[in-house]
């Protein structure tokens, strides 16, 4: 019987940490881009502004932003980091809406990292938005399942395309908008 016990304990601890330790590598998805960082951004950019699929569903950039900026400007060396923000009403608006789920706002509006690392490439980060969904009840997880499927329209990577140029975000409103057009999430 002891061993037993012990087993079933033993068991449990394994699956946690394994669990523990898998968590970040299933809940946020990196991929290395075929292009530069300049380049990568314009692409996703581009793949957003200019999908009639996209469009339908309501997507829209709301913003580009350079994190590593503050840490730049207080003296620090990081290298390029920055983020596109996009989002569709068409999504946000019945999470919004809804109360038992308001607090999502937090992920909104959903951001695309682009940055470089140690090794010269540029990587592209993204929230495992389908699976983060499923944690938050059925209306969530449609709609992030949604979100997820539309998350690889905007990651599409076509070499035979020429490089777009960047879609340089307008100056921030009064009150720090952060440059993001009007209707942004």
């Amino acid at each position: 019987m002891l061993k037993a016990v012990v087993g079933f304990i033993v068991g449990i601890v394994v699956v946690a940490v394994g669990g523990y330790l898998m968590m970040p590598s299933l809940m946020f998805n990196e991929v290395q881009s075929p292009f530069g960082f300049e380049e990568t951004i314009a692409r996703i950019q581009h793949n957003i502004a200019d999908s009639p699929e996209l469009k339908e569903k309501g997507w829209a950039i709301s913003g580009l932003r350079n994190p590593a900026r503050a840490v730049q400007t207080d003296g620090g060396n990081v290298l390029p980091v920055m983020m596109v923000e996009v989002c569709s009403t068409k999504y946000s608006g019945p999470i919004l809406r809804e109360d038992t789920v308001r607090f999502l706002s937090i992920l909104m509006p959903c951001k695309i990292s682009i940055y470089k690392k140690q090794d010269g490439k540029t990587y592209i980060g993204t929230m495992n938005a389908g699976l983060m969904g499923k944690f938050f009840g059925p209306l969530v997880g449609e709609t992030m399942g949604k979100v997820a499927q539309d998350q690889k329209l905007f990651l599409i990577m076509d070499p035979t395309k020429p490089a777009p140029p960047m879609i340089m975000p307008s100056a921030a409103p009064a009150g720090g908008g952060g440059g993001a057009p009007a209707g942004g999430c």
